[in-house]
């Protein structure tokens, strides 16, 4: 099997050879991150039209969380165009994490379309280093279709438990491997290097569970489902919160 994978990904490779070689350039990164924006804005109208259901099911109990003064302090990290904002319940005060800048200006037009939100700051970082955020500052971190794509999904983990006050909530939505045994986890095999490329970094056989069940919360609820989405290779999700 493990040959037959080899073989298939080595055929992929032939046929996309320019990508790999404006890759080896250093051209294709630069390229990607001016471009991926623009396919993420079609892709998010898309996605949520299909997962809007799960998504208000996910975020339904938010409010739960919000501190003290019952304000509720949000970070979307990996925030994308804003995708998700339609989503929080109204007066929440939104902070923003992307180490991509080339999202500020989709995110300045989700927020003039979100006015029941209250927009804090667009923070230019990668997920494993929030330094810019405080120690226990926010009531709870939202991280959708990110986990895929991050270098070290660990130090992600660490850096969301260290920004969350003691009680607040991890929530994520996250495409992962399917299981072994199945025709799409071969090709999720088969495709990983260049769906790599394709997708800025995007990998499709990470088994993202694991890591929310090593992490250090005290509680987390979690459920696997195949979500109704068009291209097979990405069905198998993982949905849920976690509670620091």
């Amino acid at each position: 099997m493990a040959l037959t994978v080899f073989i298939l990904r080595l055929a992929v490779l032939i046929l996309v050879l320019p990508l790999y070689l404006l890759n080896f350039l250093g051209l294709w990164s630069w390229i990607c991150k001016k471009c991926f924006p623009y396919f993420l804005v079609r892709f998010s109208e898309m996605y949520n039209k299909r997962m809007a259901s799960k998504k208000r099911e996910l975020f339904s109990n938010l409010r739960d969380f919000a501190g003290p003064s019952g304000k509720l302090s949000l970070l979307e990290l990996g925030c994308g165009t804003g995708a998700n904002f339609k989503f929080y319940p109204p007066g929440c005060m939104v902070t923003c994490v992307d180490p991509n800048p080339n999202f500020e200006k989709f995110l300045i037009k989700s927020i003039a379309e979100n006015r029941h939100l209250q927009f804090e700051r667009f923070v230019v970082a990668a997920g494993e280093n929030m330094h810019q955020v405080a120690d226990n500052s926010m009531d709870a971190v939202v991280c959708t279709l990110v986990l895929c794509s991050v270098e070290s999904q660990e130090r992600i983990l660490q850096e969301v438990c260290r920004v969350l006050r003691p009680g607040g909530a991890f929530y994520f939505m996250e495409h992962v491997a399917a299981e072994h045994s199945t025709w799409n986890y071969f090709w999720q095999q088969v495709l990983d290097p260049t769906w790599y490329l394709l997708f800025d970094g995007c990998n499709l056989t990470r088994e993202s569970w694991k890591a929310l069940e090593k992490a250090s919360f005290s509680q987390l609820k979690l459920q696997h489902i195949q979500a109704p989405l068009t291209w097979e290779l990405v069905r198998p999700h993982i949905y849920g919160y976690a509670v620091k």
